[in-house]
């Protein structure tokens, strides 16, 4: 175990944290869960990093990463779903995928290229990152003394469309995945 797996493996340590924060009442609690939730993004920022600037990547980070990934981004993905945020086949979409992918990697053979994660997949995880936190945004201040119910039916049609082209995103980096290792399916 070297720095960048640790982190990595706290992502999902921080997972816990955040839905415990995330379904906790109260704007103190959502606010918790949004810093929690920025943390844990951001030890997928420096696992990478340190990684390749130390020259220490390892076959369990290329592959626990985007898995680390997928924990906090479906956890709350799913926890938006439970909260009524989102519709619940926007959330199987992106599980469909990710588990699909995922699988895929695992049957791959060891110290394969196609293991690691491609750009698009990488752009992916960003683009939900960046969604989750705007949720997690609404979610804080819709807690407080300064949102107006009337306010509600715009951020809700603005999280469904923000959503739509997350899905979107989301299986075109699965299909170009795909297309990318056909030969490895043959």
């Amino acid at each position: 175990m070297n720095l960048p797996n640790i982190l990595t493996c706290s992502r999902i340590g921080l997972t816990a944290v955040f839905m415990f924060l995330l379904f906790a009442p109260g704007a103190t609690s959502k606010g918790l869960a949004l810093l929690v939730f920025l943390l844990a993004s951001l030890t997928d920022y420096w696992d990478g990093f340190l990684a390749r600037k130390n020259n220490i990547t390892t076959d369990f980070g290329k592959l626990m990463d985007p898995i680390a990934d997928k924990v906090l981004t479906l956890s709350a993905f799913l926890a938006f779903v439970q909260m009524g945020l989102l519709p619940a086949w926007m959330a199987m979409v992106i599980v469909a995928r990710d588990f699909f992918i995922t699988t895929l990697r695992f049957l791959m053979p060891e110290h394969s290229q196609a293991q690691s994660a491609r750009t698009s997949g990488k752009y992916k995880t960003v683009l939900q990152f960046c969604v989750i936190v705007g949720i997690l945004i609404f979610l804080v201040v819709r807690e407080t003394s300064y949102w107006h119910p009337e306010w509600t039916s715009s951020a809700l049609r603005f999280i469904h469309y923000s959503m739509l082209f997350v899905v979107a995103v989301t299986l075109w980096s699965g299909a170009r995945y795909i297309m990318a290792n056909k030969e490895i399916f043959k």
